[in-house]
C-alpha cells in the first residue's frame, strides 16, 4: 500500500491545546481541502480539523487482498471543467482515465406479480433516465410497448398545461407514465442521489429542462435538446490508480505550504470567541484523543457533512435554525466492495454496472458497478480477480444493512450480486470485503434546498469571514464541489486583500 503524504499532524501529547491561525477549516473532505489550499497559496496559516482517522470524506483508499481501491467515489463528471483544472493543477492530468464506454445495465422485476428479474442495458440517450425517444428498442426492452405508448402521449399532450416544473417525479409520472418513472428514472436518481424522484427539484437535478420543454413542446423533446446540447457535459472520468490520489496530492500540497490537517479532532462549537481571543474572529473547540484542542482564527470555513455543520451553524449565525429548519432527510449510505476470484465475470456480462429499479425482488442494493469492467487501469492491477461495489441506503430510510453482523453483510452483498450480475458469486469466490459508509448524506438536489441555501448565504452574508462548503450546499459530486469550495476560500482572500471589507 503506497503511503499517504500527511500534512504536519498535530502533537496531542498534552492535555489540552490552544492555537492560533488565519484560517480554520472545519472538515478534512475534499471541499475542506481544495479551500484550504486556496487560501494556503496566498501565505495565510491555514489549521483543517477532521473527526475521522484520515481525511477525504467520500473520497478515500482502501486495501483489499493487496488491491489499493477507491472507498468512496472513482470518478468525476467533466462538466464544468473545475475537477479537471484542479488535477491539471496538482499534477496528476495524465493520469486522468476515460471509464469502459459498454455503460450500466438496468434489472426490473417482471413476471406474476413481480417475482422475477429481468436485465438489459440502460438506454444511452436520456437524461437522467428520462428518454428522448420513448418508442426506441431499447426503451421498449424494459417498458414494453404498452409504457412506450404511454411515454409517447407526451409528444401529444400540451406542455402548458404542466406550467413550470419543480418535481422531476410528478414531472415523468405526469408526461411519461409509472413505468418510466419506476423504471428508468427512480434507478438513477436512487443510485446518484440517494433519493426519490419525487423529492428532487429538477431545476437542480436538470438544469434548463425547463426551459427545452417550452421551446420543443414535450418532455422527450427537451431531453433531446439538452442532449444535444451537453453531448459532452455528461461524462465522467477517473484516475489511474484511484480517485483517493486526488486526496494524496492535496495533503501534499496543503503540507507544501505550511497547512495543519489534525484527525481525529471532531468540532463541537464554533463561535465568536471572548475578548481574550485577540484578534480571532472565531473559535474552533474539538476533542482530540480526550483532550480538548481550541483553535483561534480571524476565519472560518465549515465543510463538514450537513448534520455537523448545521449543529455548528446553530451556535455560529443568529437565527439560522429558525430561518431554515425543516429541511430533507439524509440518507444512510453504505458501500461494500467485494473482491471475487470469478472467472465468469471475465466477460462483463452486465456491462460496467447495474442500476436497481423500483421493488426487484430479492435484491437489497440500489446498485452495483462492476470496477474492473468499468477502469482500465484497474483490471491492469488484478490479475484476473474482479472488484465490485455495491451501494445500500436511500433518503428517509433506514439502511438494510444497519444492525448486520459481518456474516450476514457478506452474505446480502454475494446474494445482491448474483442477482444483479446473473452469475452465481459463491462464497468461495469471496477474497476479500469491505466496507466504507456515510451516515449524513444529504442531497443538495431536494425541493426546497435551495431556497433553504440560499437563505443560509443570505445569513452568512451578515457574518463576514465565515463561509459554508460542501456537497450538502454545493450538489452532489466532485464537479459541484469543487467549484463551490474555490468560490467560498475566495471569498476569505477577498478580505485578506480588502481588510475593510468585513468590518
Amino acid at each position: 500500500m503506497t503511503e499517504r503524504p500527511t500534512a504536519s499532524p498535530a502533537d496531542a501529547s498534552a492535555p489540552s491545546e490552544h492555537r492560533t491561525t488565519d484560517v480554520v477549516v472545519v472538515g478534512g473532505g475534499v471541499a475542506g481541502l481544495v479551500a484550504a489550499l486556496e487560501c494556503a497559496r496566498i501565505g495565510l496559516g491555514v489549521t483543517v480539523l477532521e473527526r475521522r482517522e484520515q481525511p477525504g470524506g467520500c473520497v478515500g483508499r482502501i486495501e483489499l487482498a493487496g488491491i489499493t481501491l477507491d472507498s468512496g467515489a472513482e470518478s468525476f463528471a467533466t462538466r464544468g471543467g473545475a475537477v479537471a483544472d484542479l488535477l491539471d493543477g496538482l499534477g496528476l492530468a495524465d493520469a486522468v482515465e476515460k471509464p469502459n464506454p459498454a455503460g450500466a445495465w438496468l434489472v426490473w422485476p417482471t413476471g406474476r406479480g413481480g417475482a422475477g428479474l429481468d436485465a438489459a442495458p440502460l438506454p444511452r440517450t436520456g437524461v437522467l433516465g428520462i428518454p428522448a425517444n420513448p418508442l426506441g428498442d431499447d426503451v421498449r426492452r424494459i417498458i414494453g410497448w404498452s409504457g412506450a405508448s404511454r411515454a409517447y402521449l407526451d409528444r401529444l399532450k400540451p406542455i402548458l398545461s404542466i406550467g413550470r416544473a419543480h418535481s422531476l417525479g410528478k414531472l415523468v409520472r405526469d408526461r411519461m407514465g409509472d413505468l418510466v418513472l419506476d423504471r428508468l428514472v427512480a434507478p438513477i436518481s436512487s443510485g446518484v442521489y440517494s433519493t426519490n424522484p419525487d423529492d428532487l427539484d429538477l431545476d437542480v437535478v436538470a438544469p434548463g429542462l425547463n426551459e427545452a420543454m417550452t421551446r420543443t413542446g414535450s418532455l422527450s423533446g427537451g431531453v433531446g435538446q439538452l442532449l444535444e446540447e451537453r453531448k459532452a457535459g455528461g461524462a465522467v472520468l477517473g484516475l489511474d490508480g484511484g480517485m483517493h490520489r486526488l486526496v494524496d496530492a492535496l495533503l501534499a500540497e496543503l503540507a507544501r505550504f505550511g497547512a495543519e490537517v489534525v484527525t481525529d479532532a471532531a468540532v463541537d462549537s464554533l463561535v465568536r470567541p471572548d475578548a481574550d481571543g485577540g484578534d480571532a474572529g472565531w473559535r474552533a473547540t474539538a476533542l482530540r484523543d480526550g483532550s480538548e484542542l481550541v483553535v483561534d482564527a480571524r476565519f472560518a470555513i465549515i465543510a463538514a457533512p450537513a448534520e455537523a455543520a448545521r449543529g455548528l451553524l446553530s451556535g455560529a449565525v443568529d437565527g439560522w435554525v429558525d430561518d431554515l429548519a425543516g429541511g430533507p432527510s439524509a440518507a444512510s449510505v453504505e458501500i461494500v466492495t467485494l473482491v471475487l476470484d470469478a472467472p465468469a465475470l471475465d466477460a462483463a456480462p452486465r456491462g460496467t454496472g447495474v442500476l436497481v429499479a423500483t421493488g426487484a425482488p430479492g435484491v437489497t442494493a440500489k446498485a452495483l458497478t462492476h470496477s474492473t469492467a468499468k477502469w482500465p487501469w484497474l483490471a491492469r492491477r488484478t490479475d484476473g480477480r474482479h472488484v465490485v461495489r455495491l451501494s445500500y441506503g436511500r433518503a428517509g430510510e433506514a439502511n438494510p444493512l444497519d444492525g448486520l453482523d459481518e456474516d450476514a453483510v457478506r452474505e446480502t452483498a454475494l446474494a445482491d450480486a448474483s442477482a444483479l450480475l446473473g452469475v452465481d458469486v459463491p462464497t468461495t469466490a469471496l477474497l476479500d470485503l469491505g466496507r466504507a459508509s456515510w451516515r449524513d448524506a444529504l442531497s443538495q438536489a431536494t425541493i426546497g434546498q435551495r431556497e433553504r441555501v440560499q437563505e443560509l448565504e443570505a445569513a452568512l452574508a451578515a457574518e463576514p469571514g465565515l463561509e459554508v462548503t460542501g456537497s450538502w450546499v454545493a450538489g452532489t459530486g466532485l464537479a459541484s464541489v469543487v467549484p463551490h469550495a474555490t468560490e467560498a476560500a475566495a471569498r476569505i482572500r477577498h478580505l485578506v486583500v480588502n481588510p475593510g471589507a468585513d468590518a
